[in-house]
């Protein structure tokens, strides 16, 4: 049997499952494999002070800071036992070193102040398969779940199912709209699968952070690489970049607004400060000039003395623009601006059609071996008529 068909890849927890020829189970941690994955750029500087701090990961995008008081020297990779609320639960160490400092700080966790759960002690066998027992559980514990949650009217949907370590307890992630009253739920949940619930809420965005996908951008979901906390996105953000408002091209994978639509709005904003407003046409000699365009990062405005047609279109700097404002307000008229060399329409780039499908056939090759065979051909006539 190849080696790599007893390989399971568990990407909600980033690690891999295999047992070895005495049926024993390993697993072990797979960067990059995992949510909200971080890089740790201080790997191979050692600081005593936070040597016993450690970032714990655990399903999905839920990890927390974790305090060292087993004894054990604890290494990147490793399996452990942390303090649960209730019980013990395992989980894999994903950073270690001076960057947990940094994680903590943009946390707000105060490492001197801040009561911080412990690490008990490395994972043993036994640890790992009752972890891996109740991870086999989660799946159909989360259809069963939604059976309950429809069957009591509860108009609630539930989005994940995170067993505990020790398999005692579950925590159901739900997203609903308003709010629900799942008393009921509890008891029932209790009954059904013999275990300790917690319900947890998320939002739409966390919900896709949990999943996790890949965006229109090619890339994966921001929410499930690194965005850890969740900022108001409205229209004004696509507004002032200039985009257009359709629903569909604006929405994510969560149908809520796209958090990439706020990266630019600073930027965007600060070149908005430098553009003149123009709510009215410019006058020149030979006529008004209607506003039909602005690039916005390239500090550029558009003009026309057509307002319904883009064919003679002419370019104007922003400061350019401040100035003639300036000047049809005192009362003056500048020259026509078909003055200008020659009207410029703005740049549109596209991709679309610029290369021929054609373009690798390698046509040197084929020239090469047409000519090596009427070489051939040549030489084999001339051999013929040697004989002949």
């Amino acid at each position: 049997m190849n080696e790599n068909e007893n390989i399971r890849f568990d990407c909600s927890r980033g690690c891999t499952v295999t047992r070895d020829k005495d049926d024993a189970l390993n697993c072990n941690y797979r960067l990059g494999c995992c949510k909200l994955a971080d890089y740790n750029w201080l790997a191979g500087i050692g600081q005593e002070q936070y040597s016993s701090f450690f970032e714990v990961r655990f399903k999905n995008t839920r990890k927390g800071i974790y305090r060292n008081t087993s004894g054990q020297s604890i290494k990147t990779g490793d399996l452990v036992i942390v303090e649960a609320q209730t019980g013990h639960d395992l989980g894999i160490v994903t950073l270690e070193g001076p960057v947990v400092a940094r994680q903590m700080r943009c946390k707000g966790i105060d490492p001197e102040s801040a009561e911080l759960r412990k690490i008990y002690r490395k994972a043993k066998s036994f640890d790992i398969e009752k972890w891996q027992e109740a991870i086999a559980r989660e799946h159909e514990t989360m259809i069963r779940a939604r059976e309950i949650a429809v069957e009591l009217g509860l108009e609630m949907k539930i989005g994940d199912v995170e067993f505990q370590g020790d398999g005692t307890k579950a925590i159901f992630y739900y997203i609903a709209d308003g709010r629900v009253d799942f008393r009921q739920l509890i008891k029932v949940f209790a009954e059904e699968f013999r275990i300790r619930i917690e319900m947890k809420q998320i939002g739409a965005r966390q919900e896709a952070g949990l999943i996790g996908g890949i965006g229109v951008c090619g890339r994966e979901l921001c929410c499930a690489n690194y965005i850890t906390s969740f900022k108001s996105i409205t229209t004004s953000a696509a507004r002032c970049q200039d985009l257009s408002l359709n629903p569909q091209k604006l929405a994510g994978q969560c149908g809520k607004l796209k958090c990439c639509l706020n990266y630019e709005v600073a930027t965007y904003l600060d070149a908005h400060s430098r553009i003149p407003k123009v709510s009215e046409p410019l006058e020149f000699e030979d006529g008004h000039a209607y506003l039909v365009k602005t690039d916005i990062l390239r500090e550029i405005m558009y003009f026309s003395y057509d307002k319904s047609s883009m064919a003679d279109v002419y370019a104007l700097d922003a400061a350019q623009v401040r100035e003639i404002i300036r000047m049809n307000r005192a009362g003056e008229r500048p020259e026509s601006l078909r003055s200008e060399p020659e009207p410029s329409l703005p740049e549109f780039v596209t991709a679309v059609g610029d290369d021929s499908i054609t373009r690798f056939d390698n046509v040197g090759k084929k020239k090469r071996r047409n000519n090596h065979k009427r070489s051939r051909k040549g030489g084999k006539q001339g051999n013929e008529n040697r004989q002949s």
